[in-house]
């Protein structure tokens, strides 16, 4: 019988899929990412459903669509109506470790996390979240606050290589996931030997960034790109103790982010926007016992919640019942299609940064293989055909010609609704019924 693969699944917090040398981008140095994308699949439209963190960490976590797990919105709590990932392998004999942010329990950012609230992880070495990555803290299993010596993404990386020595001597895999909080901003806290490689006079910008933004989108991406390469040695590193301890051949390796980040792209900033810098992320896969180390593409849409069955798909863990995102691993192992043809996006309740008064909305669209569309609540609002125009400068929503092309994604989109019981609503509805409160930005308000 074939040995239980061990997954390490990485993640970051907003690092778009354009933002690596893989990807073609001429400026930002990512050599890891790169052997990494090299070696292994390629998932070339991977979405995040809902472009934000909470949202994000709910879906991995249990499969499951936000209007389902009812976290469309940052800082609320992730309740346990579902077999969480951790579970799911727990329950096949695996250890399970988490160490990083967390984001789901909604109760205090720096709140000691109970047992209880872990969704089934067993080491535990977790903040629910911050941005200051140069004096962070977490929590083990005690209520003692711990702090990450200097910058937290290296020092959680240190950790997560010694707990995968520490598997030298145990039989049964594990499930680790490391999830890092940059390149989120501030963009301008790496270690200087990172943003001493970038000088943002020096940067290509891309071509849907505004001329009167141009300037501050270059300073901000010489900070995030300096994040983006911390984290790229950080990968090398977990990657080359993986290899030094002889799991490579066994190990489903993972890199990844929760969302992307505007960057001044379209004019925007940040995140929950539908445009291609806010809802694409890398993704990308290793598995030599299975697929060898040839690399691979795969462009049908990938979402968030189709993480966790096709992690547990590759396992050959069967998938629980609550899960209601699709199991990739026939795709990847070339026995058969899914039958997908669209990623859902949307914006279940504008808040934050993505607030009414700064242009926030509610919507529901698709991003296929080449096309995106989206309407809000007044009715069609974006359609672009990727292929040719990859930069989104051409809105084809209110073309004569795009009629046919656009009744055919709607279609498709109400399918995708109608298939999650979403019947697209005002934000302030989902408020509501699932009982937040909100502030005067369409924020839950949370507790340092």
């Amino acid at each position: 019988m074939a040995k239980a693969p061990s997954v390490v699944f990485v993640f970051s917090d907003q690092h778009r899929a354009d933002a690596a040398g893989y990807a073609g981008n001429p400026d930002v140095r990512t050599p890891n990412m790169d052997r990494l994308r090299a070696s292994g699949v390629h998932f070339t439209t991977a979405v995040s459903n809902i472009p934000c963190c909470s949202p994000y960490r709910a879906s991995l976590l249990t499969g499951r669509y936000p209007l389902t797990h009812g976290v469309f919105v940052n800082d609320v709590h992730l309740g346990h109506g579902a077999v969480s990932i951790a579970d799911a392998f727990n329950a096949a004999g695996y250890d399970t470790a988490y160490v990083g942010k967390w984001h789901v329990n909604g109760r205090g950012r720096s709140s000691f996390i109970p047992r209880e609230d872990r969704q089934g992880f067993d080491f535990w070495r977790v903040l629910e979240c911050t941005h200051d990555y140069n004096n962070s803290h977490y929590y083990a299993d005690d209520e003692r606050k711990r702090l990450w010596d200097g910058y937290d993404a290296l020092e959680q990386t240190r950790c997560a290589q010694e707990y995968i020595r520490g598997r030298r001597d145990r039989d049964n895999p594990f499930f680790l996931v490391v999830s890092w909080g940059p390149p989120h901003n501030p963009y301008g806290t790496a270690p200087p030997r990172f943003r001493a490689m970038y000088d943002a006079d020096r940067l290509s910008l891309r071509p849907n960034v505004p001329a009167e933004k141009r300037d501050a989108a270059a300073r901000d991406l010489a900070g995030y790109y300096a994040h983006i390469s911390a984290l790229d040695e950080c990968l090398g590193d977990l990657w080359n103790t993986i290899v030094e301890e002889g799991m490579e051949e066994d190990t489903i390796f993972v890199y990844t982010s929760d969302h992307g980040d505007m960057l001044g792209s379209q004019g925007e900033a940040r995140k929950q926007r539908p445009w291609d810098e806010s809802i694409l992320v890398p993704f990308l896969l290793r598995y030599p016992r299975q697929f060898g180390d040839a690399p691979r593409e795969l462009a049908t849409p990938f979402g968030s919640p189709d993480i966790m069955p096709t992690l547990l798909g590759l396992c050959r863990i069967p998938v629980p019942g609550t899960v209601e995102g699709i199991d990739f691993a026939p795709l990847l192992r070339g026995e058969e299609p899914p039958g997908v043809e669209a990623a859902l996006i949307e914006c279940i309740h504008p808040f934050g940064e993505f607030a009414r008064e700064k242009g926030g909305r509610e919507y529901r669209g698709v991003r296929t293989e080449r096309y995106t569309y989206v309407r809000d609540l007044a009715g069609p609002w974006l359609l672009y055909d990727n292929w040719e125009d990859p930069y989104q400068l051409r809105n084809l929503c209110r073309e004569p010609g795009a009629g046919a092309l656009r009744g055919r994604l709607d279609a498709l989109l109400w399918d995708q609704l109608r298939a999650q019981g979403d019947e697209f609503l005002p934000g302030e509805q989902y408020i509501r019924q699932w009982g937040y409160v909100t502030d005067d930005n369409g924020t839950v308000p949370y507790a340092e």
